[in-house]
């Protein structure tokens, strides 16, 4: 796991190690960490360090302090390196290292300041030494302007480094609130933040590279977010043994689908049959029925009424788990089904039709047994009573608020995807997906696979995790013919279908 931790647990495990070593230390290590980075940023373009044109954007702080430490080690292998002072003071040991180097020091006022603007448009190299992790809020004047110059520069070809992070941008929650340094790549220290893995934060930060400053044996909290490797889902996922037969395996109950929303019932069996789940019972309507008897005779078919008391529980059989709600309809039957599942005690992942039914009956939450719901920003929006577009800016926020208000587990799809889990603990970050991943029908097969995940025992937060992971790279596969591509050229647009065929590879990936 890339585990991260809040800016109050880094603080603390910075001051614990600076009683240790002497004045400067951690500042020399971070320094010479970022300066290794840009130089290998400058021997991939413009092709050398020597003679490369560098502009560091220099606050006031520790942070503008270790940009013009690593501007000072760049100019001593003979890099052009300018340093722009964002306000009257600079860090003094930073400045006077840099010019004993033959670098060049200037501030953003006065008459001078078109001939540094012209620096930043010229440069090869850009670190933003603006902010450091204690910076709240969008960025105001003179930071404003450098960090639109920066962003003018980086569109024209010049690579921008965000020092521990983008300024301009929360480490705790990744919330962007205002103008903000948007960089290729961000040299963190010590530690991970928050707000580098979860967007829009993560959106602003690149590559995140972790300079190791000796701070590990020193962050005492639970960290804030953990977002998995590859071997950690590999580790997660069960695996049939010798004695495994289809009950042993797990057996998933799926509700979803409607003769209008056929397609739902299709895609979301279809993650579950790919999911690994022993057997898989599509509960339906007639016409969804054929479909799904058709596409994936592998699964059991139940047919229900469309209307009128029906023993759902009873008709269906054993179940291990169960997912609610693909394209399955929001009326008094639909309601009536969702509370029948939801009264069981077995773990339920809800999605779609069945988010609308929670947020207009919320009583049918909490639950004791395991529950996993898996909305949209949109979806969540309507379950906490506020605004999609204050779910989008403040994600971590939002997933952490639900699942404490309603006592689930909550995947919040999106852009990052996030998962928080009622206990309080680190959220969990989705790293894999791609943005063709914004159609129709990806949301019903990622709630067949978890929900397949789910009946073989993973709890709701793991199922959740490999879920999403796998659905990422069933993405990338599907679209570029590589589990690491998340996009750029060489891609093609896909269609949820392309997800399903995609989930085997995703696996054997793992």
């Amino acid at each position: 796991m890339r585990d991260a931790y809040q800016v109050e647990a880094v603080r603390a495990a910075e001051h614990a190690l600076m009683e240790l070593v002497p004045d400067g230390t951690l500042m020399g290590r971070a320094a010479a960490g970022l300066a290794s980075v840009c130089a290998a940023l400058l021997r991939a373009v413009p092709g050398r360090v020597y003679g490369a044109r560098v502009v560091v954007l220099a606050g006031s702080g520790d942070n503008g302090g270790d940009a013009l430490y690593a501007g000072a080690l760049l100019a001593r292998r003979g890099a052009a390196v300018t340093a722009i002072a964002a306000g009257s003071r600079v860090h003094p040991g930073g400045t006077a290292a840099l010019l004993q180097a033959g670098g060049r020091v200037s501030d953003d006022t006065g008459d001078a300041a078109g001939a540094r603007a012209q620096s930043i448009a010229a440069a090869d190299l850009i670190v933003d030494g603006l902010l450091g992790i204690g910076g709240r809020g969008g960025l105001r004047e003179p930071f404003a302007g450098l960090a639109a110059g920066a962003e003018r520069a980086r569109q024209a070809g010049a690579t921008v480094v965000a020092v521990d992070l983008p300024s301009g941008i929360d480490a705790d929650t990744g919330a962007v609130e205002g103008p903000a340094v948007r960089a290729d790549v961000t040299v963190t220290f010590g530690a991970i933040k928050p707000g580098l893995l979860i967007d829009p934060g993560a959106g602003h930060a690149g590559t995140v590279e972790l300079v190791d400053i000796g701070l590990r044996p020193y962050l005492e909290a639970e960290p804030a977010a953990s977002a998995p490797q590859r071997d950690d889902i590999r580790e997660l996922l069960p695996r049939p043994g010798a004695e495994s037969d289809k009950y042993r395996r797990g057996v998933l109950g799926l509700l979803a689908g409607s003769d209008r929303f056929a397609g739902a019932a299709l895609l979301s069996a279809g993650g579950a049959v790919h999911g690994g789940a022993g057997m898989v019972r599509v509960v339906t309507t007639p016409e969804a029925a054929v479909l799904v008897r058709q596409k994936w005779p592998e699964t059991v078919v139940t047919v229900h009424p469309d209307e009128g008391d029906w023993d759902l529980l009873g008709s269906v059989g054993r179940v291990q788990a169960w997912v609610a709600g693909p394209g399955m309809g929001t009326d008094e039957v639909a309601t009536a089904r969702l509370a029948a599942i939801l009264r069981t005690d077995l773990p339920v992942l809800v999605d779609a039709d069945g988010l609308t039914i929670l947020s207009q009956h919320q009583d049918l939450l909490p639950r004791l047994a395991p529950t996993l719901i898996t909305p949209h920003a949109g979806e969540l929006a309507r379950l906490l009573g506020t605004d999609p577009a204050s779910v989008e800016a403040r994600r971590l926020e939002h997933a952490r608020r639900a699942a404490g208000q309603l006592g689930v587990t909550v995947l919040l799809k999106g852009s990052t995807t996030v998962i928080a889990s009622p206990d309080s603990g680190a959220v969990l970050v989705n790293p894999t997906g791609t943005p063709w991943l914004a159609t129709a029908g990806s949301g019903d097969v990622l709630s067949g696979l978890t929900g397949a995940l789910l009946a073989q025992g993973l709890p709701p937060a793991q199922a959740g995790l490999a879920g999403a992971y796998l659905h990422g790279l069933a993405g990338r596969l599907a679209a570029a013919g590589s589990p690491d591509g998340a996009d750029g050229p060489g891609q093609a647009p896909i269609g949820a279908s392309d997800l399903v065929r995609a989930l085997p590879a995703a696996f054997r990936s793992l």
